[in-house]
């Protein structure tokens, strides 16, 4: 998980991920041919065993026949589901590598995506032009995730919704980087803020509280944020302690907004 501050912004960002789509690792895909129906099933099993929850938030099929841009599709996982349930779909990423990922991964199965390899802090698509934006863990590796947040909404029909996940700073997540990279390193002064900036995937990771969450948010007319308990959290730790530890400690915050 360590990694380097960031000096370049979303170029740095984008090199980060260009050299692996989130979710493709080698522990994940093992030694089948890339690209290949077995390497895509692999990344969607063992994305879903761990966050089942997608689901549930998601809600893939409800809005079969909607309009949807993705932002920032990844391995293409979860943008398949979309793509499955009948929806009008987009995707934009920072990454060739996602972009070309997801195509293959839509192509397997004859379904077809619109996908654009941009920055997403300025989208290339008229006011009002989607029913649906989602985007799961992607907007806290920006530089500027305001910009992407003011874009999304820029982009949504009235009473549009956006869909999505940020990573939470008051959690186990975070508390963990931070007994690792401050404490056991004479540093207590670090910030969780700064741990996970420095040490969580991309350079320059954010993670968020609930109130800033809301904030992020706040020209939206609904905004809903709920902190979720992951395995993530509870990776290395007792289960005694983490069954008692409140949701409210979980490293996703899932997000439903309403334009």
């Amino acid at each position: 998980m360590q990694r380097s501050t960031a000096k370049d912004g979303n170029e740095d960002v984008r090199r980060y991920w260009n050299q692996e789509a989130c979710g493709t690792a080698r522990p994940i895909v093992g030694e089948v041919p890339e690209l290949s129906r077995e390497w895509f099933e692999r990344i969607e099993a063992y994305r879903y065993e761990l966050e089942p929850f997608i689901h549930s938030v998601a809600q893939f099929t409800r809005h079969h026949g909607q309009r949807l841009l993705e932002v920032g599709v990844g391995a293409g996982t979860d943008h398949l589901q979309w793509a499955r349930a009948g929806l009008e779909c987009h995707g934009v990423d920072l990454t060739e590598r996602a972009i070309e990922v997801t195509r293959a991964r839509l192509a397997l199965y004859g379904l077809t995506s619109h996908l654009q390899r941009i920055d997403a802090e300025i989208l290339p698509f008229p006011d009002q032009s989607f029913d649906l934006v989602y985007s799961w863990g992607v907007i806290h590796h920006a530089e500027h995730p305001e910009r992407i947040i003011a874009e999304i909404r820029r982009v949504l029909k009235p009473n549009g919704r956006f869909i999505g996940m940020l990573y939470g700073r008051h959690s186990l997540v975070a508390l963990k980087l931070w007994v690792k990279y401050g404490l056991l390193r004479a540093r207590p002064d670090r910030t969780l803020a700064d741990v996970v900036a420095h040490h969580m995937e991309s350079p320059g990771t954010k993670a968020y509280t609930i109130h800033e969450v809301r904030e992020l948010y706040a020209q939206f007319s609904q905004v809903t944020a709920t902190p979720m308990m992951t395995p993530y959290d509870r990776l290395r730790l007792p289960a005694w302690l983490t069954q008692i530890v409140p949701a409210r400690f979980g490293w996703f915050i899932c997000i439903q907004a309403v334009k």
